[in-house]
């Protein structure tokens, strides 16, 4: 009886640990031989801070979860102790979290993973991991739209100016020919004033 318990209870870790893969943005399998307790609890508060959650799970454990899941290829990763990272709101920041841990510390090391459902290998999730983070992001795309909008208003200032002076260009050639109109009235208006002359004598 006793071992049928302990059997059920496994089950029902694996099924549970199955359906947070199912759901995970990020699964992140890692080495954490050679770091002391407390850079663990340093990195597990990194972690937890990043939306993420940090587990010690034996390699049977995860294993039988994976192959639950659906997920292939990181059985030849579940050698040794094994940490695994879940995260189902965002992968970049805990990748991010995970890689500068790595670059702090020889001995631990990522080992694979999988981003978004697509099982990557240890190098695919460092590149990942270098990436600007969405703030970074959204703060140069901000920074290129105000200087993409900055070039159009003086595109239009230069528009509008070249519209002006053309315009005072064409009024001045109207108004010109109107000038030059007035003296044809003038010379129109001397006959009759030398016809009216014999009437006085």
């Amino acid at each position: 009886m006793a071992s049928e318990k302990v059997l059920n209870q496994k089950k029902e870790e694996v099924t549970k640990l199955a359906n947070e893969m199912k759901e995970a943005k990020l699964i992140l399998l890692t080495d954490y031989r050679g770091i002391n307790v407390e850079d663990v609890t340093n990195l597990r508060t990194e972690i937890r801070n990043a939306n993420a959650e940090y587990r010690v799970i034996k390699n049977n454990i995860t294993r039988r979860a994976l192959q639950e899941a659906g997920i292939e290829g990181l059985e030849e990763q579940l050698v040794g102790p094994t940490a695994v990272i879940l995260s189902k709101e965002d992968y970049l920041t805990p990748a991010k979290a995970i890689y500068k841990f790595t670059k702090d510390n020889d001995y631990y090391k990522i080992k694979g993973g999988v981003i978004e459902g697509k099982v990557m290998t240890p190098q695919e999730i460092i590149t990942i991991a270098k990436l600007p983070s969405r703030e970074t992001l959204l703060s140069m795309l901000a920074g290129a739209l105000l200087a993409n909008i900055q070039k159009v208003a003086v595109a239009l200032d230069q528009v509008r100016i070249q519209k002006e002076e053309q315009g005072e260009k064409v009024a001045v050639a109207v108004q010109e020919p109107a000038k030059e109109a007035e003296p044809a009235k003038e010379v129109a208006e001397e006959p009759a004033t030398a016809e009216e002359a014999p009437k006085a004598e």
